[in-house]
């Protein structure tokens, strides 16, 4: 096979991983499973090829793996591949339906992280879990004091400020005393937690380059410029800031026929937790320009006029994914 492979589709799983291998004239040469330990042997005495695969658990790290053996690899959404899937679903089927789906010339790919990109979001998402641990922590002290005749302002501020009273004034059982502390301390530990890995991100965001080009921006802080960065590594994958905030789904969806244009809600493709933090930015834009401060309040106070707020919030949103785009471009802005 030395020498005649050009295009290679992998699905990969936990312990079996299925290869399918075409040469320059798309015809098959290879079609096998291999087991986890056996693919980067197999693949070392392959010339460098084409290599696709679904972007999934692991695609990154099997990425950045054959990209060390010289092998030109692309990384593809699951929903672009399955109209190349001309037989029943399996391994094998998938496989095939990649290595054809590599090949499109006008296929959109996945950007490869580097291990850096990938430590940084998972800061993200464990600071994330933890924001969800305390929201419920939070929602579940409010059900429990209910139960017991005790109603609480909403947020976490008024638990902490009534909590301790409401306990020492002998009003509840024993027992609910006991796991109201306990709910108390894991509350603690999880606002410790939470804040520690803020802090984590912030500095990261303030030592990178890109993070700190992008802090410069109006209603951009340090989890938003790290995501950002993190997420989308670079302006290369990208021709415009429009196609940056398209890939982030703040563009509308299209309904158009018979060349009548129909625009919807936003398409809310791509990251979700990235186009979140956009959109807690764009409003902290939003409240500035409402008190009379900030750079695009003009921009912002004709466009309320016209258009709800919510709506003029994912403008801003989708306006910040644009200049975002051009300040790693190394445009100005």
């Amino acid at each position: 096979m030395k020498g005649l492979a050009s295009y290679c589709g992998i699905d990969i799983a936990k312990q079996v991983i299925s290869i399918h291998i075409e040469n320059s004239d798309h015809q098959v040469i290879c079609r096998k499973n291999l087991t986890r330990s056996k693919v980067l042997t197999f693949f070392s005495n392959l010339p460098a090829c084409l290599i696709g695969i679904e972007s999934c658990g692991g695609s990154q790290y099997w990425a950045r793996e054959l990209m060390k053996l010289s092998h030109d690899v692309r990384l593809m959404n699951a929903r672009f591949i399955v109209p190349y899937r001309r037989k029943g679903k399996n391994d094998a089927n998938d496989a095939e339906a990649i290595c054809e789906a590599v090949t499109r010339p006008h296929m959109r790919f996945v950007a490869i992280k580097s291990e850096q990109q990938q430590s940084i979001l998972m800061m993200h998402r464990l600071r994330e879990q933890c924001v969800s641990q305390h929201r419920a922590l939070i929602n579940q002290m409010h059900g429990f004091l209910l139960e017991f005749g005790v109603s609480l302002p909403k947020g976490a501020k008024a638990v902490h400020r009534n909590m301790q009273t409401i306990l020492d004034e002998e009003r509840l059982p024993s027992l609910a005393v006991e796991m109201l502390h306990n709910q108390l301390v894991a509350l603690a530990q999880v606002e410790e937690r939470e804040s520690v890995l803020t802090k984590r991100i912030t500095l990261w965001a303030e030592s990178n380059e890109q993070a700190k080009a992008l802090l410069a921006l109006e209603g951009i802080g340090p989890l938003t410029a790290s995501a950002i960065v993190a997420t989308a590594g670079s302006a290369k994958p990208f021709k415009n800031g429009r196609q940056f905030a398209a890939w982030l789904g703040l563009v509308p969806r299209q309904r158009s026929s018979g060349g009548k244009a129909k625009l919807g809600g936003i398409t809310k493709t791509g990251d979700g937790y990235l186009r979140k933090l956009l959109v807690q930015s764009a409003r902290t834009v939003l409240l500035m320009a409402n008190r009379g401060r900030g750079k695009n309040k003009e921009w912002v106070d004709q466009l309320v006029e016209r258009r709800p707020t919510n709506v003029v919030a994912i403008a801003m949103a989708a306006k910040q994914a644009r200049m975002a785009w051009a300040v790693m471009a190394g445009k100005v802005v």
